[in-house]
């Protein structure tokens, strides 16, 4: 199985599944991948058409755009799961995941990629404490490339009434990196920020989330793309600055040196390396 583009996407934009004329202007927008929805955003009564629709548009995306299209379906146990995976179980073989919400229980994980085939590619949406709880074993599941954080429905399950920097869902955070982590998994992705007026909230969400060691985050706007994207990326000094490290380790032949009155040792090379290679 290839690598997906989604296992390193920084920015995953949602678009309603009832809206197929944005499919291509939103994977056109910045956004490294693009969530298409069959869940939240769509009505109980416009489920069904909204799959018609999206089966109907699938064909239409090239090979490319596939493998940075993410379908977010409908849980296991509603009535509109199965068809859902159904009309998934085809495209997964040509390069396009799913998100799986409300994911507890890694049984009921592996049932869903057993239906979806060999190719499946699976991104687990934790919301739930009994999500969280099931992390380790979740993040293991073969078919999973990676977790992704329902911070909204997370609270709601758990009780929790976050106040604007949310240090009440420390925890819930630093567990889904470490459960990616242990995993091998690549780092997890952030919650959507609601406020879509506010540039600035956008960015103190997008550098906490990367302060924990989360690697990208869901947008539900496209204006909130460039945000994201410039909070995960590098800035050019950083780059710099990794070059600078690097030219000088080759020069001292893999010992201990100095640069700019900090030690450099192994991990400070490491992290130079990760710079340039993102």
């Amino acid at each position: 199985m290839c690598e997906s583009p989604v296992r390193h996407a920084h920015s995953l934009l949602f678009v309603p599944a009832t809206r197929p004329e944005r499919f291509v202007k939103a994977l056109a927008s910045g956004a490294d991948c693009i969530i298409v929805d069959l869940e939240d955003a769509v009505a109980e009564g416009s489920k069904d058409s909204a799959r018609e629709q999206l089966a109907q548009h699938l064909p239409q995306l090239t090979p490319g755009q596939l493998t940075r299209t993410v379908v977010r379906i409908n849980a296991v146990g509603t009535r509109w799961h199965e068809a859902d995976l159904a009309l998934l179980r085809n495209w997964t073989m040509h390069g396009a995941t799913v998100m799986l919400p409300k994911c507890e229980d890694a049984a009921t994980l592996r049932g869903v990629a057993q239906k979806l085939g060999d190719g499946a590619r699976i991104v687990a949406l934790i919301e739930s404490l009994a999500g969280l709880d099931a992390a380790d074993a979740l993040a293991r599941e073969p078919h999973v490339v990676r977790l992704a954080f329902g911070h909204l429905d997370f609270q709601l399950d758990v009780g929790i009434h976050a106040t604007a920097d949310e240090p009440e869902l420390a925890f819930a955070r630093s567990a889904l990196v470490a459960a990616s982590r242990r995993a091998r998994l690549p780092a997890p992705v952030d919650g959507v920020t609601t406020d879509t007026g506010s540039a600035e909230r956008l960015a103190v969400d997008a550098r906490r989330a990367r302060a924990f060691g989360f690697g990208g985050k869901l947008c539900i706007h496209p204006n909130q793309v460039a945000g994201v994207n410039e909070a995960f990326g590098h800035t050019e000094a950083e780059r710099a600055w990794a070059r600078r490290v690097l030219e000088e380790a080759a020069r001292h032949g893999g010992e201990a040196f100095s640069l700019d009155g900090r030690m450099i040792d192994l991990p400070v090379i490491r992290a130079a390396e990760a710079i340039l290679g993102g």
